[in-house]
């Protein structure tokens, strides 16, 4: 053949017939003797007919099978394995019950009679009426059970409220316990500071604040107040006046605490820079200066009368260790000897004496007073503004402070005298 065509089935020259009257006309096809053919006629009938019958075709396989329609070949062929799937089951489950239908009908059957078949029903009434008192008494029970429960669950929310009422009673409680507790350590802790400051304030005395005794040199001081002059160093009388005020203001107020014990037969008036000294006959000497070298008979006397003064104090305080059962060799004594108007063999008369001499005695004068003022402070609880101590337990032990203290005094004051 010099030519070849394709000749299409019935519908699908339908097709192709309707699309050619829809593009406007006839279509001439080549006729098998190699001619043009008469143009075809437009034809729809027969096709939408088809058409609308594979449309509802396609619905009822939707409808049946649950699966969208018309499918591809894949989509198909899936679906055809899921059917032929359940197809074998399908057909699993008839044999087995096929199986199990010529097993029963072998198995051989007894049948009852009226009579039996009457009593089997009549027991089984029978239970159905016990069964149904049972539902009932079970039914009444859990009604009850019930209400109970109801009433139990009532009281369990009153619990409930009571136990978080309780919880925040209970936390309150405790923050307030905290507080308390942190405000009683703070005032614990104030107290144990106070108590410590009071137990440093009963050791303490004021007389050793008030009265320091020192050294400069060669000469001691009170108060910073030089006692005595030099030849070098001619100390003004403005400063050993104002040292014997102090020495004197000091020994007065040590003697004035233990009156009436100790007698204080020669009175030490303090008047600050212009102290006076008075003996038992009531003769009043002058203890300031200025005074001449070689006439001072009055400031003589009365730095004599001074040093009487304190050795008395000091036979007195030897005294008192001995009632409180000291040991002797630990009872009070001074540590330079006063005899008559001499310490330690230095003459404390300025008439006629060397003023080294007159510097040396007054500087060991001063020495047995601090030592003077170191057992009062041991053995006493002195107040500045009462002369009165309160109570037997504000009087600390007089043995063992004064014994602790007498070592490093006695070094000082030799220490002090050296210089």
């Amino acid at each position: 053949m010099e030519d070849s065509f394709v000749v299409l089935p019935p519908p699908a020259a339908s097709v192709y017939k309707s699309d050619s009257v829809s593009d406007g006309g006839g279509t001439h096809l080549p006729s098998s003797e190699g001619g043009m053919s008469a143009p075809l006629q437009p034809n729809n009938s027969g096709f939408h007919s088809t058409i609308t019958i594979l449309k509802r075709a396609f619905d009822i396989a939707t409808t049946q099978t649950q699966v969208e329609q018309p499918l591809c070949l894949e989509c198909m062929r899936v679906l055809s394995d899921k059917l032929d799937k359940e197809v074998e089951d399908v057909n699993r489950d008839i044999k087995e019950y096929e199986a199990c239908l010529q097993r029963l009908e072998g198995e051989p059957r007894n049948v009852l009679s009226e009579a039996d078949f009457l009593k089997e029903k009549l027991k089984i009434e029978e239970e159905e009426r016990k069964l149904e008192a049972a539902i009932e008494e079970t039914e009444r029970h859990c009604a009850q059970v019930t209400s109970e429960l109801k009433e139990l669950e009532l009281k369990s929310g009153r619990f409930n409220d009571l136990e978080e009422r309780y919880w925040h009673e209970f936390n309150n409680f405790q923050f307030q316990l905290i507080s308390h507790q942190e405000e009683r350590d703070a005032i614990l802790a104030k107290i144990e500071v106070s108590q410590a400051h009071l137990e440093l304030l009963k050791h303490t005395n004021v007389l050793n604040d008030a009265f320091p005794i020192w050294y400069d040199g060669e000469f001691g001081t009170i108060n910073n107040f030089r006692l005595g002059r030099l030849p070098k160093i001619p100390v003004e009388w403005d400063e050993i006046n104002a040292a014997w005020g102090q020495a004197c203001l000091l020994l007065h107020t040590m003697a004035q605490y233990f009156r009436p014990k100790f007698l204080y037969r020669i009175k030490i008036i303090p008047m600050g820079s212009y102290p006076r000294i008075m003996d038992s006959s009531n003769n009043t000497y002058e203890l300031f200066g200025p005074v001449n070298l070689f006439w001072s008979t009055r400031y003589d006397k009365a730095m004599t009368l001074f040093l009487s003064c304190l050795k008395e104090f000091a036979e007195f305080a030897n005294s008192k260790d001995k009632e409180n059962n000291i040991p002797l060799e630990k009872c009070f004594k001074l540590p330079y000897k006063i005899e008559n108007d001499r310490v330690e063999n230095y003459s404390i008369t300025q008439s006629f004496n060397k003023q080294e001499n007159w510097t040396k005695a007054l500087k060991y004068t001063l020495c047995n007073l601090k030592w003077a003022l170191y057992w009062f402070v041991g053995n006493t609880n002195f107040q500045p503004l009462s002369t009165t101590v309160t109570s037997s337990h504000d009087v600390p032990a007089s043995g063992p402070l004064y014994s602790r203290r007498s070592a490093h005094s006695k070094s000082e004051s030799r220490n002090s005298s050296n210089q």
